[in-house]
C-alpha cells in the first residue's frame, strides 16, 4: 500500500516547491515470535517460553521499551536477564538521532542471539503505522506510535491458534503521560524502575538503574552550590552576540579547582573555583562568560598531591586562595565561568568505590581513575563485594544543590592491582577499541591457502626477480615494507620502497573497513598490542605497492614512478644482520650490495635534512623484560634515542629498540622519502581529498621554558626556525656537563605540537615542521595505520590501478576520518604511557627504597621534577608533605627557581633522590621521590643504609 504526502515550501530565491512524499505500507511484515502461527515468517527471533522472573509479571512475556528507557537504561538492557524484547522502528530511529555511542550498543545487542531482541519495523506496518495529527508534536506522535505498536503485539498473540493462552506484552515508560494513556488503552505498562526492582534473577540490577531528574531519592540541599545553568536558547543567542564563547572543557589533571575551556580558533580560557567551573566535566562542551579583566588569574604553579577525603554536600567550599597567582608574579590569562552546557560528553567512567562509613548506607562515593572527572555519588546495595573492585560508573545528572554528579553502577571489572584488570581499565579510559575482532570483519580476510591469481596480475609489474629485503627491529611481526638498490645500465641507480598492498583485501565499506577505520592505529602496551587490522602476511611472496625512484651518486631523484606489484623478498634482516652484511669486506653478494647501496644513498639523504633544518631531538625509551610464567617486569632498560621529530610523534622504527645503528637509520631515510614522494603525487592529483599529515611550528610562547633553562647555563637557543633551533641544539654544550645536550634535547621534545592528519581541501598550511619538508603523508605502513590505507586508494586511483568510491572524494567526510585518526593516535600515546606507568609501578613492588642520581627537568611552586635517566623515569619530589612543617619556599618564575630554605634549585640541577612506590592509595598509585642531596636540614631525607638485594636492572650503555 502506498501512502503519499504533498506539501509546499518555500526556496531561497522566493518560488514555491511542491513536495511529494511516498510511504509504503505492507500486511506481510513478521512480529518475529516462535508462538505466532499467523506470521509467514521464515525465522523467529522471540521465544515462545519468554519468561522473566518477575513479582510483577511472573508469566511470559515479551518487553517493548520506549525511547528515553533505550537512552537511559542500555545499561540495564545489556544485561543478560533481560531478553525477549521488542525494537520497534520509531524508537531505533530516535536512538539513531539522538545519541550515536547508545545507537551502536543497541545495534550490538539486538546482533546477539542470545538476548531474542527483535526490530519490528512499525512505520511500514499497515496497521501499525500512524499520521501526525494536526497540533500533536513530533514526540507526542512518536509515544502514540510506540503504543499502537504495543496494542498490536498484544491483539496479535492473543489471537495466535497455536498459543491459546496468549503472550503478553508488558510497555516500559518512564514518562507519567505516556503511562497514563497507555493504561487507559488497556496496555500493560510499568516504569522501567518498578519492572527491574520486581525482577527475582537478578536483584542488584537496580544498582544499574540511571536515575531520572524526578527520583524521590536523590539527595537534596537547602544550599544551592552552583548557579543555574542558562537554557540553551539564550546560551545561542550569547553567542551570536559575542557576550559567550563555545568551547570544550578541559579540567586539569593537577589542580581539581583549574580547568581550561579551549575555543576553536581563539586558544585557551581559564576558569577556576569550584562555582566557575559550574559542574563542567572534562570533554563537555561548554558556554563561557569571560569576567572583568581585574578578576584573571594564570594558571597555578602549584602541583596538588591526593584530594584526601571527599566532602559531604553541606560541607565549606574548599578554600582556594592558595591556588590563585597575582598579577605581578605571572601574566594574567582570560578567566571566565560556565553558563551552560551544550554538550554533555559523559561515558561509562572507570574507578572505585568508597564505601560510606555509615552503616548499611546505599549511597556511596566513586572515585573515578581519571583525576579530571569529579567524584560520582551512587546507589548501590553491593558495597561490600564491590569494596577492592574497579569498577564502571555513568553519570545521570548534577543538580545545583549536590557537590558531586549522581550517577549508577554499570560493571565490575575485577580486582584492583591484578595485571589484567588494570589493563582493561587502562583501554576503557583511553577509548582504546580492544574487543577480539568479530566473524563478520573475519569473514572479509583472504581464504587460505591464499595465492596470486591472474587476476591479480592485469595491473601490477612483476618485480620479483629484483633483489628485495626487509630490515626491521628484532622480533617484529608487522613485516609491512621492503626495499632494493640495483644500478641500472646508464650507471645510476634505482631504488624502491615496497609495502604490503593491505588496501587490496580491505575494501572501502565492508565490515573489516569499518572495524579498521574505527580503530586507526594499533597500539602498543607493554606485554600486548591491539591491533588496527587482523594479522595477514606475506612475507616472501607478496602483493605490494611500490615507491621507485631513479636517482644519481648524490641522491638527486631523477625519476619517481608508482606501482602495484608483486615482489619476492631474498631475505628478512634485523637491523643488526643488515648491518653485519655491510660492515663484512668479504660479502659481495646481491642483498648485501643492494644493502651498501642504500646505505650510502640514506646518508646523504640524511645529511641534506638535516641541513635543511629537519629537527633532531632527544627521548627517552623504556623497554621491559617481562617473566614468561608470572608476566611480571623482572627488568627494564632504557635509551636514549636520538631521533627526528616525526619518529618521536609516531615512526615504527624507533621506538621499538634500543641500539641506534646505521641500518635504522637507512630504513627512515627511505620510508620517509616515500611518504613524502606520495604526499606530493596524490595532492598533485587530488589537490581538494589528499590525506597529508602535518606538523605545526610551536607558538613562540612554548619555547620560553626551554629558553630559560639555557639562559640559566648561558646557553643561547634561537627558535626563529626548524634550521635556526636545529643548529643551536648542535652547539650547545656545558664545560663538565655531557648529559646537558641531552637534557636541553628532551626539553625540546616537550615544547613541540603534535603532527596530525588532515584533508588538503580543509587546510591550507602543509608544512611539516620537524621534517623541514613542505608536504607529507603516511603510506609505509598499513598494517598499523588506517590512514596510510586511505593514502593507498587514493594513489591506487591516482594511478589508475584502482576504481575510486564516493567517500573518498568527499573532503568534508575526508576531513571527518581525519579528525577521528588524530583522536585515536592521541589515545594510543596515553595508553601506552599509562602502560609503562602501571609497568614501572610493578617493577618498583619488590625493590623496596632505591637511591638514583637524576636532574631536575621542570620547577614548581612547591616542588621540582626530576628526571631519572637510568630509569627512563619522571618524579615529583614535594616539598610541602602532609606529614611534616612546610619549608620556607621562594618561587621565581622567571628563573624558573625555587628557594627551599638556603638552597636554590634550577632546571637541569643533579640531585639525588630515593625512590619507592607508594601504594598507599590502591587506584593511584605513584612512584614517589624524596630528596637526599643536597642535603637541606628539615626537608633532605637520609639515604638508606643497604638497599635491597633485588636484582637491579641492567642498562644498555
Amino acid at each position: 500500500m502506498l501512502k503519499s504526502k504533498t506539501f509546499v515550501k518555500k526556496t531561497r530565491s522566493g518560488g514555491v516547491m511542491k513536495i511529494v512524499r511516498e510511504h509504503y505500507l505492507r500486511d506481510d511484515i513478521w512480529c518475529g515470535s516462535e508462538s505466532c502461527s499467523e506470521c509467514k515468517q521464515e525465522s523467529t527471533v522471540l521465544q515462545r517460553d519468554a519468561c522473566i522472573e518477575s513479582n510483577l509479571c511472573p508469566y511470559a512475556h515479551y518487553l517493548i521499551p520506549d525511547t528515553n528507557v533505550v537512552l537511559h537504561q542500555i545499561d540495564v538492557l545489556e544485561d543478560p536477564v533481560i531478553r525477549n524484547v521488542i525494537i520497534v522502528q520509531t524508537v531505533l530511529q530516535e536512538v539513531r538521532h539522538r545519541s550515536a555511542p547508545v545507537y551502536k550498543r543497541l545495534k550490538d545487542i539486538i546482533h546477539e542471539k542470545e538476548k531474542h531482541f527483535y526490530t519490528f519495523t512499525n512505520e511500514h506496518h499497515n496497521e501499525t503505522f500512524v499520521e501526525r495529527e494536526p497540533g500533536e508534536s513530533a514526540n507526542d506522535r512518536n509515544d502514540r506510535a510506540i503504543r499502537v505498536a504495543a496494542k498490536w503485539y498484544s491483539q496479535h498473540l492473543k489471537t495466535s491458534k497455536s498459543d491459546p493462552d496468549g503472550l503478553k506484552v508488558v510497555l516500559l515508560t518512564n514518562d507519567q503521560g505516556n503511562k497514563e494513556k497507555a493504561e487507559e488503552s488497556g496496555l500493560l505498562v510499568y516504569k522501567c524502575e518498578e519492572y527491574i526492582k520486581s525482577l527475582i534473577a537478578n536483584p542488584e540490577l537496580v544498582d544499574q538503574l540511571a536515575l531520572s531528574n524526578d527520583d524521590k531519592n536523590e539527595i537534596t540541599s537547602s544550599k544551592m552550590l552552583f548557579p543555574e545553568h542558562l537554557p540553551l536558547s539564550r546560551i545561542q543567542a550569547g553567542i551570536k552576540s559575542g557576550s559567550f564563547l563555545q568551547g570544550t572543557f578541559r579540567a586539569s589533571r593537577d589542580n581539581y579547582l583549574e580547568a581550561t575551556v579551549f575555543v576553536q580558533g581563539e586558544g585557551e580560557d581559564s576558569t577556576e573555583g569550584l562555582q566557575n567551573l559550574n559542574r563542567g566535566v572534562h570533554q563537555d562542551v561548554v558556554a563561557v562568560q569571560l569576567l572583568p579583566r581585574d578578576q584573571w588569574v594564570a594558571p597555578s604553579s602549584f602541583v596538588l598531591q591526593d584530594e584526601g577525603a571527599a566532602k559531604d554536600d553541606d560541607a565549606e567550599e574548599e578554600e582556594d586562595r592558595v591556588l590563585r597567582i597575582s598579577a605581578a608574579e605571572a601574566a594574567r590569562k582570560p578567566t571566565g565561568k560556565v553558563v551552560g552546557i551544550i554538550k554533555r560528553s559523559w561515558r561509562p567512567f572507570c574507578g572505585m568505590l568508597n564505601v560510606s562509613h555509615i552503616k548499611e548506607s546505599t549511597r556511596h562515593l566513586f572515585t573515578p581513575a581519571d583525576r579530571r572527572v569529579p567524584r560520582i555519588r551512587i546507589e548501590t546495595r553491593q558495597a561490600a563485594t564491590l569494596a577492592g573492585q574497579r569498577i564502571m560508573v555513568a553519570i545521570d545528572g548534577w543538580p545545583r544543590h549536590s557537590r558531586y554528579p549522581n550517577g549508577h553502577f554499570v560493571r565490575s571489572l575485577g580486582s584492583a592491582g591484578d595485571k589484567e584488570t588494570e589493563q582493561e581499565v587502562l583501554l576503557l579510559e583511553h577509548d582504546v577499541p580492544h574487543q577480539a575482532f568479530s566473524q563478520a570483519v573475519l569473514s572479509f580476510l583472504p581464504k587460505m591457502p591464499w595465492s596470486i591469481t591472474p587476476e591479480d596480475m592485469v595491473k601490477r609489474e612483476d618485480l620479483r626477480h629484483l633483489t628485495v629485503c626487509s630490515v626491521d627491529p628484532p622480533g617484529c611481526t608487522d613485516i609491512d615494507d621492503a626495499l632494493h638498490c640495483r644500478e641500472l645500465d646508464n650507471g645510476n641507480l634505482e631504488v624502491g620502497v615496497h609495502i604490503a598492498d593491505v588496501s587490496h583485501f580491505i575494501r572501502p565499506g565492508n565490515a573489516l573497513d569499518k572495524e579498521a577505520a574505527n580503530r586507526g592505529t594499533t597500539v602498543y602496551l607493554c606485554g600486548k598490542l591491539i591491533r588496527a587490522v587482523t594479522m595477514f602476511f606475506f612475507d616472501f611472496i607478496r602483493m605490494a605497492f611500490s615507491c621507485i625512484w631513479e636517482m644519481n651518486h648524490k641522491a638527486e631523484i631523477l625519476k619517481t614512478r608508482f606501482t602495484k606489484s608483486v615482489i619476492n623478498s631474498k631475505a628478512s634482516l634485523t637491523y643488526a644482520e643488515a648491518q653485519m652484511r655491510i660492515d663484512d669486506t668479504t660479502r659481495t653478494d646481491d642483498i648485501t650490495k643492494s644493502l651498501r647501496g642504500l646505505n650510502k644513498l640514506a646518508k646523504i639523504l640524511k645529511k641534506q635534512r638535516i641541513q635543511n633544518g629537519a629537527l633532531t631531538l632527544s627521548s627517552l625509551e623504556v623497554r621491559f623484560h617481562i617473566d614468561s610464567e608470572t608476566h611480571d617486569p623482572i627488568d627494564l632498560q632504557t635509551k636514549e634515542l636520538i631521533v627526528f621529530v616525526c619518529a618521536m610523534l609516531s615512526f615504527q622504527h624507533t621506538t621499538v629498540h634500543l641500539v641506534i645503528r646505521e641500518t635504522n637509520s637507512m630504513v627512515e631515510e627511505f620510508m620517509l622519502l616515500a611518504n613524502i614522494s606520495v604526499a606530493q603525487k596524490i595532492y598533485d592529483e587530488f589537490p581538494d581529498c589528499a590525506m597529508l599529515r602535518k606538523h605545526p611550528a610551536p607558538p613562540p610562547s612554548n619555547y620560553d621554558i626551554l629558553l630559560k633553562a639555557a639562559k640559566s647555563k648561558a646557553v643561547e637557543i634561537h627558535t626563529d626556525s626548524a634550521k635556526a633551533l636545529a643548529d643551536s641544539l648542535d652547539v650547545a654544550k656545558v664545560d663538565n656537563f655531557p648529559y646537558f645536550n641531552t637534557l636541553l634535547r628532551i626539553l625540546a621534545t616537550r615544547c613541540m605540537m603534535q603532527a596530525v592528519y588532515f584533508c588538503s581541501g580543509m587546510d591550507s598550511d602543509f608544512h611539516h615542521y620537524g621534517l623541514a619538508s613542505p608536504i607529507y603523508t603516511h603510506f609505509t605502513s598499513p598494517i598499523r595505520r588506517y590512514a596510510d590505507i586511505i593514502v593507498h586508494r587514493l594513489l591506487a586511483v591516482a594511478i589508475g590501478a584502482d576504481s575510486t568510491y564516493p567517500d573518498l572524494m568527499d573532503k568534508h567526510k575526508q576531513s571527518a576520518l581525519a579528525n577521528n585518526l588524530n583522536y585515536r593516535h592521541k589515545m594510543s600515546q596515553y595508553a601506552q604511557r599509562a602502560s609503562v606507568a602501571f609497568h614501572t609501578q610493578l617493577f618498583f613492588k619488590s625493590r623496596g627504597i632505591l637511591n638514583e642520581e637524576g636532574f631536575v627537568l621542570f620547577v614548581r611552586k612547591n616542588a621540582i621534577i626530576v628526571l631519572i635517566p637510568r630509569f627512563g623515569l619522571e618524579g615529583t619530589v614535594f616539598f610541602d608533605t602532609k606529614d611534616k612543617a612546610t619549608p620556607n619556599l621562594v618561587f621565581d618564575e622567571e628563573g624558573p627557581t625555587l628557594k627551599v630554605e638556603q638552597h636554590t634549585f634550577c632546571i637541569f640541577d643533579k640531585v639525588k633522590v630515593t625512590i619507592s612506590l607508594d601504594d598507599s592509595n590502591i587506584q593511584h598509585q605513584k612512584i614517589r621521590m624524596s630528596l637526599i642531596d643536597p642535603v637541606i636540614p628539615g626537608v633532605s631525607v637520609p639515604a638508606p643504609d643497604v638497599e635491597p638485594q633485588a636484582k637491579k636492572p641492567k642498562l644498555d650503555r
